[in-house]
């Protein structure tokens, strides 16, 4: 299988193995299940906007199952637009997106802002994956380090680039690809081992102020992890161009 998703007919998709996740063989990472429903948003409202905003709202493990997408348009608009999609399994929510849509206008007079660019990925050094974390996901993914990266704890620049497309047959779009690898940021910048603490995130967050392009995705990112288990990773995304946008994601940190 050459993607995170087979299609199966009535907006339903069954996971493959390149979903799995760190936490167990029977959940998945939240990088496939992300850049699914960023998918179906596509797909809704106005073609010629752009996805500003989009947060995930993780409401329980994501199974490696099969998996049903439903989506609306909560607020249309000529100019903004309110977008929601959902992912559910047999019956029960699991993962829910809302995401923000504004309208294409030429604002290069104006734009500007940005931060340095990362040291692009031909520059960037193949990531190390231990044996007691190989395959699934993290095998599906191509990992370069600038600097630190998933098994190096604190900050970090690492380029990704997914091996897979998201769903079977479809070419995946910057967008998807992004999608799917952006999760990890609180991974890459990780501050504690995995084997003995748990630092899982209760949501995603991404803001982008320029469409991505290509198939390498940076992530320049770093994690605080507060004295009351409580923790807050975010990033600012990159493509080969420049900046394009952040993530914040808010984690539950606990001993095992």
């Amino acid at each position: 299988m050459t993607a995170f998703y087979e299609p199966l007919g009535d907006n339903t998709f069954r996971s493959t193995e390149h979903t799995v996740g760190p936490w167990g063989p029977d959940s998945q990472h939240l990088g496939p299940p992300s850049a699914l429903l960023v998918r179906s948003l596509l797909a809704l409202g106005n073609p010629s906007s752009a996805l500003a905003r989009v947060t995930f709202e993780v409401l329980g493990p994501v199974p490696v199952a099969d998996l049903t997408v439903s989506t609306s348009v909560e607020r249309p608009g000529r100019s903004v637009e309110l977008l929601a999609a959902s992912l559910s399994h047999e019956g029960r929510a699991v993962l829910t997106a809302r995401a923000w849509r504004i309208v294409d206008s030429d604002t290069t007079a104006v734009a500007g802002g940005d931060l340095p660019a990362m040291t692009p990925p031909e520059s960037a050094a193949p990531m190390e994956i231990p044996d007691f974390w190989g395959g699934g996901y993290l095998a599906a993914v191509e990992w370069l380090s600038v600097s630190g990266g998933i098994f190096t704890p604190g900050d970090a620049q690492v380029w990704a680039r997914p091996r897979v497309a998201v769903v079977d047959g479809f070419e995946p779009s910057p967008l998807e690809r992004l999608f799917s690898v952006v999760d990890s940021a609180s991974g890459v910048s990780s501050r504690v081992d995995i084997r003995k603490w748990y630092a899982i995130n209760t949501d995603l967050t991404v803001h982008l102020h320029r469409q991505p392009v290509g198939e390498w995705v940076g992530m320049d990112a770093r994690t605080t992890i507060g004295p009351d288990g409580v923790g807050l990773a975010t990033s600012v995304v990159h493509d080969v161009e420049g900046p394009v946008g952040t993530t914040a994601q808010a984690l539950f940190v606990r001993e095992r």
